[in-house]
């Protein structure tokens, strides 16, 4: 892990990283969420009118990975190879796992969390008529793999 914070330069303003260097290497992260529901609120789920807010949640996800760049000032715009958002339903909730994949110069480490963030946060959405006091909670990087940096795995 590197000490000095690399979206600064040597002046201390905000830049973003060049990766023009790097080789394209195949790269891929993993990120999840936890939406908090009450029981009722579960127990709700199959029977929403808006649609079934996991499948939202799920295709909320994988467009918000695509745009990421979008949304985050210092993020590269990837071409992903591959995303994937699972919602399962679990004790007290719901669990989301976002897997984002890419052959570039810089990894998708952020693409992950955005779309574990935008799924979770479609559920809240989807279900917040029931229950404002949802909570959204574990937002993590899970694994990452590829790049200079190697491995990581939580």
């Amino acid at each position: 892990m590197s000490d000095t914070l690399s979206h600064f330069n040597e002046s201390g303003d905000a830049r973003m990283v060049d990766v023009s260097a790097k080789s394209p290497t195949r790269r891929e992260a993993v990120a999840s969420a936890f939406v908090e529901l009450s029981d009722a609120v579960l127990a709700a789920l199959p029977r929403n009118p808006k649609g079934n807010p996991l499948e939202v949640a799920r295709f909320a996800g994988m467009q918000a990975a695509k745009r990421t760049s979008d949304l985050i000032p210092m993020c590269h715009p990837l071409a992903l190879s591959f995303v994937d958002v699972k919602a399962t339903v679990v004790a007290g909730g719901v669990a989301i796992e976002a897997t984002a994949a890419t052959v570039a110069g810089t990894g998708v480490e952020m693409e992950a969390m955005v779309a574990a963030s935008i799924a979770a946060l479609t559920v809240y959405d989807m279900t917040k008529a029931l229950d404002k006091g949802i909570r959204i909670r574990e937002v993590v990087l899970v694994s990452k793999s590829g790049g200079k940096s190697g491995d990581y795995r939580r």
